[in-house]
Parts: C-alpha cells; structure tokens; sequence
C-alpha cells in the first residue's frame, strides 16, 4: 500500500515537472513567434519587402500578407504625391495667371483715381480699386491656405546669398508699404545662408506683410542681417502696435488670431507658413515685441549646408 502511494506520489510529480517544462517550452515558443512576427512587422512599417517561402505553412501566409500590404502602401502614397505635384502645380499655375490682370487692374484703377474725373466716375474708380484690393488679398489667402498643408511645402536648400532673399520679399511688400507711406530700410550685405530661395522668400514677405499691416502711417520698418558663427539672423522690427507676451508662442499656431486685430483682414496662416518653411530646413524664428512698442521678429537659417527637416532650436 506504501508503495503504491509512493508510486503515485512520483508519477503526480513527474506529471507536474513535465507539464511545468512543457509549458515553458510552449512560451519560449510562442515568445520567439511574437518576436519573429514584430520584427516582420517593423520591416513592413519601414516598407521592406520580406522574403517568402512559397509552402503552405503559417508564417509564408503571414508573410505574403505582409508584403501585398507594403506594395498597395507604396502604391497609395505614390499616387498620392502625384496628386500633390499636380495640384501644387495647379495652384501656381491659376495664382500666376490671375495675379497679372489683377495687377493691372489695380494699376489702372490707380491711374483712373489719378484723373480728373466726375463725381460719379470717382466714386466708381475708388470702387473698382477697393474691389480689386479685395480680391488680391483673397487670392493670397487662398494660396497660403493650400500651402499651409506640410506637404504642399517642398524645400531644396542650397547656399544663397540672403540678399537675394531679402530683395525678393521686400519687393512684395513694397506696394502695400507705399499705401501707408511706410519706409523699408534694408541694409547690404554680401552674407551667404543655405535656404530654399523661394519659400524663404515667401516666410520673409509674410512678416514684412504683418509688419506693414499693424504699422502706422509714415512710419519705418528696419531689415537688418545678423551673421553668426553657425546661423545668420534676418532682423524685421516695425513700429507697429506690438504683441502680448502671453501670445507671442501662439501667433505661430495654425488659424489663431488675436483678439486685439480681429478687425483687420487675414486668416491666421502666415506665421504658420513662416516656422513651418524655417524648420523643413534647419532653422526656427523668434520674436520680441511689447504692446504699442513694435514688434522684432527674427529669422535664424543655417549658415552651413545641414541636413534638414527638423529645427534646431
């Protein structure tokens, strides 16, 4: 009877030690599956196409699974850049074409509100000026809003002098500084950056656009360039009604907009577009400003060639 006792007591032990070994066995087992399947998973993400083994087993179907979802993922983005090019190309195309009349037209609308004409015909001068005026700023906040989708903005950085930035964004903003009779004081300067000319270009004019917008009357806006040892710094200060502390991180958010300015036209997307286009090539922006004491804003591009795509704050 003892024996037997003994007999089933080793059995239910050795019952015990082979299910604990056959367990641990089975979740090394599956542990190593798990793994195998996130490292496959990885590759997939990173759009690596994987090896298969053309038999039936499990892992050739999780594999083959796995690679026709990486070819339909690079035929989607693929297709989706192609949209993009085409309508970053439709875009510049419709802008060009419709910025020319619209130039003219304000030309002679302007030269129109120069004649001597009849009360009657003044006043519809002054209405075709202001009407066209309208329209400009629409169609540029049209165009801001479609480029403000990160990846309408496409830089190619290469070293530039920054004067051939500075004179391109002055000259946008030259005609809407003539209005106010404000003065752009730009100082030369034969310093080299690496940016992307256009959309550098474009940032610039959204702030001296600002500047010009929320500056009184007669009044001057100084462009200075500020090399250092690794940046260079494009310096706008105006004399325009300035920014709250507590706001000057928000202004670069998408859409906001002061309460102060709400009465003045505009979107809230040019300081968007300005640390977005700053930061897609290795640089990032600043402001100083107090209420009613004017406003400095502060572009920091790399005076080097560098990697792009994040800032370096």
């Amino acid at each position: 009877m003892n024996g037997s006792v003994v007999w089933i007591a080793a059995m239910s032990v050795g019952c015990a030690a082979a299910c604990i070994f056959i367990s641990r066995h089975l979740q090394k087992k599956m542990e190593s599956l798990y793994q195998n399947i996130l490292q496959r998973l990885d590759r997939a993400i990173g759009g690596e196409i994987q090896e298969t083994a053309y038999d039936e087993s499990m892992d050739a179907a999780v594999t083959e699974r796995l690679n026709k979802l990486i070819r339909i993922s690079g035929m989607n983005q693929g297709k989706a850049q192609q949209e993009r090019d085409t309508i970053k190309s439709l875009i510049s195309d419709i802008s060009h074409q419709v910025r020319t009349p619209l130039t003219n037209i304000m030309l002679y609308a302007g030269l129109l509100q120069e004649q001597d004409l009849e009360d009657g015909a003044r006043a519809l001068a002054d209405k075709i000026g202001r009407q066209s005026e309208k329209l400009e700023f629409f169609m540029k906040e049209l165009v801001r809003s479609s480029y403000a989708e990160q990846e309408m903005i496409s830089i190619h950085p290469q070293i530039m002098r920054v004067e051939e930035i500075v004179n391109t964004s002055c000259q946008m903003a030259e005609l809407a500084a003539m209005k106010k009779d404000i003065r752009i004081v730009q100082e030369e300067t034969d310093a080299l950056c690496y940016a992307d000319k256009k959309w550098t270009a474009e940032a610039l004019g959204n702030v001296l656009d600002n500047a010009v917008k929320y500056s009184p009357e007669h009044s001057q806006i100084k462009l200075r360039v500020i090399p250092y040892e690794s940046f260079l710094c494009i310096q706008v200060q105006d004399q325009g009604i300035g920014i709250k502390e507590e706001e000057q991180g928000l202004v670069f958010e998408r859409f906001y907009r002061s309460k102060s300015v709400s009465g003045e036209p505009g979107f809230g997307i040019g300081l968007y577009l300005v640390r977005e286009v700053l930061s897609k090539q290795g640089g990032y922006v600043k402001i100083k400003s107090q209420p009613g004491r004017g406003t400095t804003v502060q572009f920091y591009l790399s005076r080097y060639e560098t990697p792009t795509g994040g800032s370096m704050l």
